[in-house]
């Protein structure tokens, strides 16, 4: 009687835990189903045709934003080496999604966001560009006055180069970068010839050379730049930009403005729902952030090494943009 009793007790007793054992897998069954379909339904990352542009601090801003897009965002990054200009084209033809800094191009946006709206302005990257005119410190340390352009022709023998053909030279880089030189050269009567010499690399080579061996040089140059921390280069004063004043492209007589630089993006790719169109929105950092990664990679590190060197540094903003 008592065996009777007990299997009396623990048949019911049975049923009851197998009857909350499909119960609650029914329950985790739905739970993982519900997650996964929540999963698919974000949208997938995909490729991302990323412009590469011709100077180390872009190369910065690409390299952690390549990184944070496939190291948490899943995408495959196909970063693309371009010039400024021809980047832009690339957005109608659906061959660039980002271009990751943006220096000015107002014709350009015009044409792309504007008038042919295959682009966006997708925000700040959180830098300011400075161009100007730049001299060695031990050039502007024997020569005061010269960081003032109005003093520039009495100097343009000591400036003068094989190349400039008897007058000062004034050293510029790759030819696509945004640059008023040739204009401001003209309009200030300046007895100078705009030189160019091909790229970031050798701009920076040839100020290097000029401190190290003391010889004269007046060049294009800009920030934010890793070189800077380096070689310190004392800025030429040129006529204060205002409003307008170079609305002209021929007329320019008037200094650089400043630039919020900013990230442009296709018009498909914004629209698309991509994580990585949400992320480069929300890409921003400070002059110093690029500079340090810049610095990295100038040193010899790979730019996807240097991106998760920084990156690992600052989850905070990271996470921030990820949001």
């Amino acid at each position: 009687m008592k065996s009777t009793s007990v299997l009396k007790r623990l048949v019911p007793a049975l049923a009851g835990a197998a009857a909350t054992a499909l119960l609650l897998s029914a329950c985790g069954g739905a739970s993982v189903n519900q997650a996964a379909a929540a999963d698919a339904s974000k949208p997938q990352c995909g490729t991302v045709n990323v412009a590469l542009n011709a100077w180390v601090g872009y190369t910065a801003n690409a390299a952690v934003y390549s990184y944070v897009a496939k190291e948490k965002l899943g995408c495959t990054v196909v970063q693309k080496d371009l010039n400024e200009q021809i980047a832009w084209q690339g957005f109608g033809s659906g061959e660039v999604d980002v271009i990751i800094e943006n220096w000015g191009h107002e014709d350009l946006a015009k044409q792309y966001i504007t008038e042919q709206a295959v682009a966006v302005d997708a925000g700040p990257t959180g830098n300011e560009g400075h161009i100007g005119w730049y001299v060695p410190p031990w050039l502007a340390k024997a020569h005061p006055d010269i960081t003032d352009s109005k003093n520039l022709n009495k100097y343009a023998s000591l400036l003068a180069t094989s190349e400039s053909g008897g007058k000062g030279q004034l050293l510029d880089g790759d030819p696509a970068f945004v640059t008023n030189d040739e204009a401001l050269v003209k309009n200030l009567k300046l007895d100078f010839k705009v030189v160019y010499s091909g790229s970031e690399a050798a701009l920076i080579q040839s100020f290097r050379a000029a401190e190290k061996n003391k010889t004269p040089l007046l060049g294009y140059f800009y920030e934010p730049q890793w070189f800077l921390a380096e070689v310190p280069l004392v800025k030429v004063n040129l006529p204060k930009w205002t409003p307008g004043c170079d609305a002209d492209a021929e007329k320019i007589a008037c200094d650089y403005p400043d630039y919020k630089l900013n990230k442009v993006i296709s018009k498909k790719f914004a629209d698309s729902g991509s994580p990585a169109a949400k992320l480069a929105k929300a890409f921003s950092w400070t002059n110093a952030d690029q500079d340090s990664v810049a610095t990295d990679i100038q040193n010899g590190m790979a730019p996807e090494a240097a991106a998760k060197k920084w990156v690992e540094a600052h989850p905070e903003k990271v996470e921030a943009w990820l949001k």
